[in-house]
C-alpha cells in the first residue's frame, strides 16, 4: 500500500508491505528532503556508488519498487526499510538528520499503536480497500486473508526460512496445488503484471486460498519440519486439500472456481453479493424459461 508522507513541506513516497509488516521509503525523495539537491537522483547514484566501494551493504541490500513519479507515471525507484534509510542518514552530512529521524520515528509509532491495538490496522486495511470500491464482503474476506498469510509467514520464520526467494518458492507450490496454476500462470490470465494476486481474486478464490495456507501453517506447526525440502512438501499438502475442495465445488456448481475476473470489476470479486445472486437468478430464469418452450414444443409435436 502506497502513501505519501511530508516531512518539512517534503513528499515522502512510503509503500507499507503488509506481509513482511515493515515501511520502504523512496530513496531519491529521503535524499531530496535532506540535501534539498536539485538533482537527488545523481545524489544518490553518487552516494550509492561511494557506499558500495566501502562495502557497505545497505546499498546492496535496497531493491527497487514501482511508485508514482512526478509524470503520474509509475517507474521503478530505489526504496529502504527503517533500519537502511537510518544508515544512509549517516551517510549524509545534514543538520534535518535529526529531526528526519524523529519523524520515521513517528511515522513508524502509527504502525506500533496498530500492533498494540490490532483493530486500528483493520479498520485502516478496510478504509484502504473501501475508497477503491471493494465490496464489503470481499473486504471481510480479504483482511482475513491477510492475517492468515502472516500466521504462515511467521511460521516459516520459525522453521529458519526468511527469504524472500523462499517464500515465493513455497506459496508457487501452494497456488499450484489447490488452483491448478502456478502464480505466473494465474496472474497471466487475470491479466496481471505486477498487481497483487489476492486483490484480485473472487472471495471464493481468497477462501480457497486461505485453506491451503492455514492448513499448510497447522501441518507445519505439527510436524515442526526441519529443512526446506520438508516445508516445500508441506505447502504442497496444505494446498491438496484446498484443491480437494476447489474440486468438489466445482463439480457441484458446474462452474470453475480459479476466475479470470480481476480488480478492474471489483464488485464482481464477490460472488456472495446481491447483484451477483440477481444476475445468476436472471440467468436460471431464462434458462428455466427456454427449457418450457422446449418442452412445449415436443409437447406439440407429438
Amino acid at each position: 500500500m502506497e502513501k505519501i508522507k511530508v516531512f518539512q513541506n517534503k513528499k515522502i513516497r512510503t509503500h507499507w508491505d503488509a506481509e513482511q509488516e515493515e515501511w520502504y521509503f523512496s530513496v531519491v525523495d529521503v535524499v531530496e528532503a535532506l540535501t534539498n539537491s536539485v538533482d537527488p537522483a545523481a545524489y544518490w547514484r553518487k552516494l550509492k556508488q561511494r557506499l558500495k566501494a566501502e562495502g557497505n551493504e545497505t546499498v546492496t541490500n535496497c531493491h527497487g519498487l514501482k511508485m508514482l513519479a512526478t509524470d503520474g507515471k509509475m517507474r521503478l525507484t530505489d526504496v529502504a526499510d527503517t533500519k537502511q534509510v537510518f544508515r544512509i542518514i549517516q551517510s549524509i552530512p545534514s543538520p534535518k538528520a535529526e529531526p528526519f529521524k524523529q519523524w520515521m520515528a513517528q511515522v513508524a509509532a502509527e504502525r506500533l499503536d496498530e500492533i498494540a491495538d490490532p483493530e486500528r490496522a483493520i479498520v485502516r486495511g478496510a478504509d484502504f480497500y473501501r475508497a477503491k470500491g471493494y465490496s464489503e464482503g470481499w473486504i471481510n474476506q480479504r483482511l482475513q486473508s491477510i492475517e492468515m498469510r502472516k500466521e504462515l509467514t511467521d511460521e516459516w520464520k520459525a522453521r529458519g526460512i526468511d527469504q524472500e526467494r523462499d517464500y515465493a518458492i513455497l506459496t508457487n507450490d501452494m497456488t499450484r496445488a489447490w488452483s491448478g496454476l502456478s502464480v505466473r500462470d494465474y496472474k497471466e490470465m487475470k491479466g496481471l503484471k505486477k498487481e497483487n494476486l489476492r486483490d484480485n481474486m473472487t472471495n471464493l478464490e481468497l477462501v480457497l486460498n486461505m485453506l491451503a495456507e492455514v492448513t499448510a501453517t497447522t501441518i507445519s506447526r505439527s510436524r515442526q519440519p526441519e529443512t526446506f525440502e520438508e516445508s516445500r512438501n508441506i505447502a504442497i499438502e496444505g494446498g491438496n486439500v484446498a484443491g480437494s475442495a476447489r474440486r468438489e465445488i466445482e463439480q457441484r456448481t458446474g462452474q470453475p472456481v480459479v476466475s479470470a475476473l480481476n480488480a478492474k470489476d471489483k464488485l464482481a470479486l464477490d460472488t456472495t453479493n446481491e447483484s451477483s445472486h440477481n444476475s445468476n437468478n436472471k440467468i436460471i430464469m431464462l434458462e428455466d424459461a427456454e427449457n418450457k418452450k422446449l418442452q412445449n414444443k415436443k409437447k406439440n409435436k407429438q
